[in-house]
C-alpha cells in the first residue's frame, strides 16, 4: 500500500526554524519528483518547494526564496524542507506528495500525506 507521511510540525515563534520529514511506504521516494504544499484556513492549497528524483532540480515559491530549503535522502527515503526566518505568514496546514501530473508546484498530485500543522506566532 502507498502511504505518504509528513512529520515535523509545531509551534515556533517569528523567526524561528522548523525542519519537516517526508516519508513514505510502499514505494521509494527516488522514483519521483516530491513537492511540498501548505494550506492556511480560508485559501487555497498552494506549493511552497519541490524537487526532482535526484535532487539537482529545486523549484521554490517566492514566498519562500532564500528562506526554505528542500533537500533529500534517497537512501533513507526522506525528503525534508528546512524551513528558516519564520513568519506568521507561514502558518498553515503542511503537506507532501509524490508523483506529480502536472507541473512541479502545481497541487496535482497521485499521492498525499495527511500534513502537518505549522504555526508561527508573533
Amino acid at each position: 500500500q502507498v502511504q505518504v507521511v509528513a512529520s515535523g510540525g509545531g509551534l515556533v515563534q517569528e523567526g524561528g526554524s522548523l525542519r519537516l520529514s517526508c516519508t513514505a511506504s510502499g514505494f521509494r521516494l527516488s522514483t519521483t519528483y516530491i513537492g511540498w504544499f501548505r494550506q492556511a484556513p480560508g485559501k487555497e492549497r498552494e506549493g511552497v518547494s519541490c524537487t526532482s528524483r535526484s535532487g539537482g532540480e529545486k523549484y521554490y515559491a517566492d514566498s519562500v526564496k532564500g528562506r526554505f530549503v528542500i533537500t533529500r535522502d534517497n537512501y533513507n527515503n526522506i525528503v525534508y524542507l528546512q524551513m528558516n526566518s519564520l513568519k506568521p505568514e507561514d502558518t498553515a496546514m503542511y503537506y507532501c506528495a509524490a508523483g506529480p501530473r502536472g507541473a512541479c508546484l502545481s497541487p496535482d498530485y497521485n499521492y498525499w500525506g495527511q500534513g502537518t500543522q505549522v504555526t508561527v506566532s508573533s
